[in-house]
């Protein structure tokens, strides 16, 4: 290995470790979702499957 991969290793965890703070209290002070919201997401990522497969089954 060279020093270049040894740096940017180094670097990489460093960075997790200063992140990892912020992202539990952003994961902490988060709004929960409601049904309806699951919701809004559910439906239009079954439509996307959907229209992917239709696309698959196509070909």
């Amino acid at each position: 290995m060279d020093w270049l991969k040894i740096v940017s290793g180094l670097f990489l965890v460093a960075m997790f470790f200063m992140i990892l703070p912020s992202a539990k209290r952003m994961m902490k002070e988060s709004p929960k979702g409601s049904a309806s919201d699951w919701m809004g997401y559910i439906l239009p990522m079954a439509a996307v499957v959907l229209f992917i497969i239709v696309l698959i089954s196509l070909v």
